[in-house]
């Protein structure tokens, strides 16, 4: 059994923040492949969903971010899930807006988040890192981290969010290179190229 975790705040205060952007991921699963309504149980919302014909458990924790590990311990005792079963979904600093990186143990890179699951169930589960740029000026950071995705973030936003949610059956599959190139290609489809001699294709000419 899998365990999808999507990192955040609660509360509306912080609902559009970039540091949010892993509970808008788990939320875009779950609209799409939720099997009922999240409940409030071990410190944060768990749903079920099915992915790829495996049953997943859909959870965010509403401990506030420092406090992540304690609310995800609780799930995976509850139901004995293995730390390498658990995939958590982040923001991530050091990474262009939109773009998506796999890994699986390692450090915490800063993030409060991924050091309190680390704390909590060791560091051995797999993370789903999403970029949101880096405002060029550490002094920046934490008002970029805590501040609200803009109007010209949404599109790049609504892509990536679809193209994990189109892509989240081989995640579950743990082929974690192929969810990367899948999520590479639904972001940025590859152009037609000209005919030889320079001639359009006709999608080209429209």
């Amino acid at each position: 059994m899998l365990l999808l975790v999507g990192l955040g705040n609660p509360g509306p205060k912080y609902e559009n923040n970039r540091h949010n952007v892993g509970f808008m991921a788990v939320d875009a699963l779950h609209d799409r492949y939720g099997k009922g309504p999240y409940r409030s149980k071990f410190g944060g919302h768990l749903a079920e969903a099915e992915i790829g014909g495996e049953k997943v458990h859909l959870f965010k924790p509403a401990t506030y971010m420092n406090a992540s590990g304690r609310a995800v311990r609780g799930v995976t005792r509850f139901f004995k899930i293995k730390n390498r079963d658990v995939t958590v979904l982040y923001d991530e600093l050091d990474l262009v807006s939109g773009k998506i990186r796999v890994k699986r143990g390692g450090g915490a890179a800063g993030h409060n988040g991924i050091r309190s699951i680390s704390a909590n169930i060791g560091p051995e589960f797999r993370r789903v890192r999403i970029g949101i740029g880096h405002p060029g000026d550490k002094d920046r950071v934490t008002g970029h981290v805590l501040g609200n995705f803009t109007r010209a973030d949404r599109g790049w936003l609504n892509d990536m969010l679809m193209a994990i949610v189109q892509a989240a059956p081989v995640l579950v599959e743990g082929d974690d290179a192929r969810f990367m190139s899948d999520v590479a290609l639904i972001t940025n489809p590859p152009r037609e190229k000209s005919k030889p001699g320079g001639e359009k294709t006709a999608k080209e000419k429209d």
